[in-house]
């Protein structure tokens, strides 16, 4: 993570953990590589609910081939952040963390990157090739209803204790909303959750899933689905039946409806998104887009469909990625 050189063969715009993994088969085919973030290291991992335990195991999170090894069947967000830190100084990795990129111009081989620091400095490196590796976590889905702007109204859930003994309307109903809703509850918030659809989404985890629909066949988490958001007041938030609209005390909003990819950054860099889905064009050999020289690697691939693509086969695109750039810019070395 050192400072200084400002020239690179490649440039990874996105520190998570496909963007990582996109710098370090970089480095292994030969390539200096530098990744930049506007957040920290695994940006969207660090603002995951502080006890979140993942979907998944750990060799399915594993990049650059070093283990994650951990006691348990399946790894916890403390872990993840620490193994990818582990990650990141064994490869050494170049990596400019709340840096976020401005702009993009010049061609195939002789790219700059603008960049603004967090102290407003602006930043320019040169690159031969960029990757852009953004993933999606950090623009959420907006309900777009008055009152959405209120700083009561959250789109990112990380721990109860701060809403105890509060009235607490979730919206959503797949894996954070109903997450969401069980830690809360449990910790002594009153639970309202609200969805446009009939029930708990089928996605839930199936060891989730149950239990959110006990608690609200109990009684103790309250739910109105086929139900949508009118309004959100200071003290209350409107909402729309099937019996009518009915207006409920409200002391907090978590607004969990998923999230998307930056797709105005995308199409800045001249990109070509394929509608309805909006995903960008690409090689799907080795995920080169219609601008020659830039690549797409992790979930942006899948454009609004963000649940094709996990951690589990996104970080396998830099190895695809790197392939290419051996075959392009070595190509002698990619005979071999």
């Amino acid at each position: 993570m050192t400072q200084g050189n400002n020239s690179f063969d490649v440039l990874v715009i996105g520190a998570g953990p496909t963007g990582m993994a996109s710098a370090i088969e970089a480095q292994r085919a030969g390539f200096s590589a530098l990744c930049v973030d506007k957040g920290c290291l695994v940006n969207s991992l660090s603002h995951y609910p502080a006890n979140m335990t993942f979907f998944t195991t750990p060799e399915l999170l594993e990049i650059g081939d070093i283990p994650f090894t951990t006691a348990n069947q399946k790894p916890n967000r403390h872990e993840a952040l620490e193994y990818y830190r582990n990650v990141a100084r064994h490869y050494r990795l170049e990596v400019r963390q709340y840096q976020r990129v401005t702009s993009v111009s010049g061609t195939d081989g002789a790219f700059q990157v603008y960049t603004v620091d967090r102290f407003d400095q602006p930043h320019t490196y040169s690159a031969k090739k960029i990757v852009v590796a953004t993933g999606y976590y950090d623009l959420p889905n907006i309900v777009g209803v008055p009152g959405e702007e209120l700083p009561k109204v959250m789109h990112y859930y990380g721990e109860p204790h701060p809403y105890f003994d509060t009235d607490v309307l979730i919206v959503g109903a797949k894996n954070s909303a109903a997450i969401a809703a069980l830690e809360l509850w449990r910790r002594g918030a009153r639970v309202t959750l609200v969805h446009r659809g009939p029930g708990i989404h089928n996605n839930v985890k199936y060891w989730i899933k149950p239990d959110i629909e006990n608690r609200i066949k109990n009684g103790e988490v309250t739910a109105y689905f086929n139900t949508c958001v009118l309004e959100i007041l200071p003290e209350s938030v409107r909402i729309k039946t099937p019996e009518g609209e009915r207006t409920l005390k409200n002391d907090f909003v978590f607004a969990l409806t998923g999230y998307h990819p930056d797709y105005e950054f995308l199409i800045s860099l001249g990109m070509e998104l394929q509608k309805p889905e909006m995903r960008p064009v690409c090689n799907p050999k080795t995920f080169e887009s219609n601008v020659p020289g830039i690549y797409v690697a992790g979930v942006i691939v899948a454009g609004a469909r963000t649940s094709e693509i996990f951690i589990e086969n996104g970080r396998f695109h830099g190895r695809q990625i790197a392939s290419d750039l051996k075959a392009k810019l070595h190509p002698a070395k990619a005979a071999d």
